[in-house]
């Protein structure tokens, strides 16, 4: 690259910060991404306002990585602005593109989500009934906070978005994928995936077969797991819904696919995807599971089904939340 540098920026909006640390991840290759591009804002690491954002002139910012899902009014009010003041917008991690586990909170709503952290709750003493509100008046004068929605969105369901850069947070060799293509003009089409078409089976280590299983198991339920797929052996695994390009390391570690990629490439909905998969594979019609009874019961088996199939995806999925009756 020549000429003069790139400006980046990073906003972290509904998320847990680890997209922040994956950046820092990259070690000693951030000097690199320095020596090429001026990071003009990034609120938890260097001082600058909203004001000085403001200030700029439109597509002033090369590229703006904004990571994490809208849950309140200044999240919203900020994917306007830097998509307003950047020539491209990524989002950047599970949270940014499909919501990511901010996003279960669309079980429930507001309302319930307040209850739950500030009434029903055994560690907080709150006799007043206090919650918080957008605006409060003090002695100094009137404080005031964003506004909580009811409903988590994405960032492509709040703004345009350019490119999605996947994972919870995002791998760095994919970090830096993205960088190195933005560095050398080298970006694919707009509103593409920034990582490989292929799903995290494709990088599992386990050996793999037929699949048939008559009975589902949580992971610390097996004493002793088999050198073969863990859908396999029981453990449900997102493996087979979940866009890969992580290099499968909750796999080396013995752990299932948990989904953070977000869907396989053409896939309309995860979650589904994978209920389908699964279907495919129960046992349902083989002589051990020969009773609609044994099917409810290893049905059963499956505990938080939502939180299982749309663990980061649900503000993305076709059906985005539970529709509340207050």
């Amino acid at each position: 690259m020549t000429g003069e540098k790139l400006k980046f920026a990073f906003y972290w909006a509904a998320s847990c910060g680890g997209c922040e640390i994956a950046v820092l991840d990259m070690n000693e290759a951030i000097l690199e991404v320095v020596s090429a591009a001026d990071i003009l804002f990034w609120p938890v690491a260097i001082d600058t306002k909203y004001s000085d954002v403001e200030a700029m002139e439109d597509g002033h910012i090369d590229v703006c990585f904004f990571n994490g899902a809208i849950r309140n009014s200044e999240q919203k009010e900020l994917a306007h602005l830097l998509r307003k003041k950047s020539k491209v917008l990524v989002a950047f991690g599970s949270c940014a593109v499909t919501g990511g586990i901010p996003g279960l909170a669309n079980l429930s709503s507001r309302k319930g989500v307040f209850e739950t952290v500030y009434l029903d709750n055994a560690s907080i003493e709150n006799p007043d009934g206090t919650v918080p509100e957008t605006s409060s008046r003090v002695k100094e004068g009137e404080l005031t906070i964003p506004e909580f929605f009811d409903t988590v969105d994405t960032l492509d369901q709040t703004v345009e978005v350019d490119y999605y850069l996947p994972g919870c947070p995002p791998p760095t060799a994919l970090i830096m994928n993205a960088i190195n293509a933005i560095l050398s003009g080298e970006l694919p089409p707009k509103g593409s995936v920034i990582a490989p078409a292929r799903s995290v089976c494709d990088e599992c280590r386990f050996e793999k077969s037929e699949k048939r299983i008559t009975k589902i198991k949580r992971i610390y339920e097996v004493e002793e797991l088999e050198d073969r797929c863990l859908l396999e052996q029981g453990i449900i695994c997102m493996g087979p819904a979940t866009r890969g390009g992580c290099g499968a390391p909750c796999l080396e570690a013995n752990m299932p696919c948990t989904g953070c990629g977000g869907p396989t490439p053409n896939s309309l909905d995860q979650g589904g995807k994978m209920i389908s998969a699964l279907a495919s594979v129960l046992g349902i019609d083989s002589e051990a599971v020969s009773s609609d009874k044994e099917v409810e019961a290893m049905l059963d088996r499956l505990i938080d089904p939502v939180g299982t199939f749309y663990k980061y995806g649900l503000p993305s999925a076709l059906i985005k939340r539970r529709v509340m009756k207050e």
